[in-house]
């Protein structure tokens, strides 16, 4: 079982002894979709399959965070918040801008990219390196940036 999964059953657990019940029912909601996909795949996720999971746990509930501000449902944004909140705790730190910069120039230095054809390879390696800890739409802006001039 990978970590990330042994964590998470762990801590809806230690939550569910404590009476936490809007934590439980996010965890759970998390635990359901991991495990949904583990049957669809037929296969057992390993931490990184679990992290992209999470990675897109979180951009659902940004995106409906953004739609519920917009529309003045402070109510929904708030529990929208909580959920990111919740599930951010099982994301390793996030890197900053200029990490994410340095990383960009150096793998496209290393493959010796040129062109908007080099683009897939270039960011099939850094998806690996950055694997939750950095959000790929953003990658794949810096890349072109690059790649383009």
């Amino acid at each position: 079982m990978s970590q990330i999964k042994q964590t998470l059953t762990d801590t809806i657990i230690v939550s569910m002894k404590a009476r936490e019940i809007e934590r439980v029912k996010v965890l759970r909601n998390v635990q359901a979709v991991i495990k949904q996909i583990e049957i669809d795949r037929q296969t057992e996720l390993d931490d990184a399959e679990v992290l992209e999971i999470l990675q897109k746990q979180l951009k659902q509930r940004h995106e409906s965070l953004t739609i519920f501000t917009e529309n003045g449902r402070d109510d929904l944004a708030t529990k929208e918040q909580f959920e990111i909140d919740i599930i951010n705790e099982y994301m390793p730190k996030q890197m900053d801008d200029a990490e994410i910069t340095a990383l960009v120039n150096a793998e496209i230095a290393e493959q010796g990219a040129t062109s908007m054809r080099d683009m897939g390879s270039v960011m099939g390696i850094l998806k690996t390196k950055t694997a939750g800890r950095a959000d790929p739409a953003l990658i794949s802006k810096l890349v072109k940036d690059v790649l383009q001039g």
